[in-house]
């Protein structure tokens, strides 16, 4: 029987999401966790009387949990179906994409890749940085989880898959490590590029240049901000 929630989220989210479904239905169980670790420690007992909800979250389920949950599991994607994978804001900023949005998918072995079952879409508006469009990303998120969160907390039944399809380019943490490898040859309008969605230090990582054995990174202060960033040796 269908009487529990596996809410796999931040510490953020920790309240006002189980919040939600428990209004939809007080009789669930809502479990809030973080790490693969507590997945793993659960019961094969409480895993198939479950349905598993990931909201912004980086771990990846092992396929060995996913088929032990009995009711489904749901992955809430801050991007649109054109932008799957890692950092989706940076990518469509680079691409200079008009268009971004939220995506809720059933999850399968490989990441953001399974069936679409709801999603929004907005325009980019001109000028907008990278915390700015993941944070309109994350407003669509949640309003996507809002308006889901009936169907999911009351029915052991999942939404029907929408007519919509992925992008044919997963996006990863070696695309973005690879757009901060700068070349030596490098055009300024193709520096200036880069340096405006990807020289923030986002996820630890800055935009580096390698002359004669020496490794320089770009150093974003905040008195000057990217476009006036300096050049550290390492």
């Amino acid at each position: 029987m269908f009487d529990t929630i596996l809410l796999l989220t931040g510490p953020i989210e920790r309240a006002p999401l189980p919040a939600v479904l428990l209004g939809h239905n007080p009789r669930l169980s809502v479990l809030v966790i973080e790490r693969t670790e507590e997945l793993a420690a659960l019961s094969s007992d409480v895993l198939r009387r479950s349905r598993l909800i990931a909201f912004v979250t980086p771990v990846i389920v092992p396929k060995r949990i996913l088929d032990q949950i009995g009711y489904g599991a749901v992955n809430f994607h801050p991007g649109p179906p054109s932008y799957p994978g890692w950092a989706p804001a940076h990518f469509a900023l680079y691409d200079q994409a008009d268009e971004f949005g939220a995506t809720a998918h059933l999850m399968v072995e490989k990441v953001d890749a399974g069936p679409i079952i709801d999603l929004a879409a907005f325009l980019i508006p001109p000028n907008t940085s990278v915390f700015s469009l993941e944070g309109m990303a994350y407003a669509h998120l949640s309003f996507l989880f809002w308006r889901m969160a009936r169907q999911l907390a009351c029915d052991p039944s999942l939404p029907p898959a929408l007519p919509v399809q992925w992008g044919s380019r997963k996006y990863s943490r070696n695309n973005y490590l690879s757009m901060c490898d700068i070349p030596l040859d490098i055009s300024k309008s193709e520096f200036d590029r880069r340096m405006r969605v990807f020289g923030g230090h986002y996820f630890g990582v800055s935009p580096t240049i390698r002359l004669h054995g020496i490794e320089f990174r770009a150093v974003v202060s905040p008195a000057i901000g990217i476009a006036g960033a300096a050049i550290a040796a390492t």
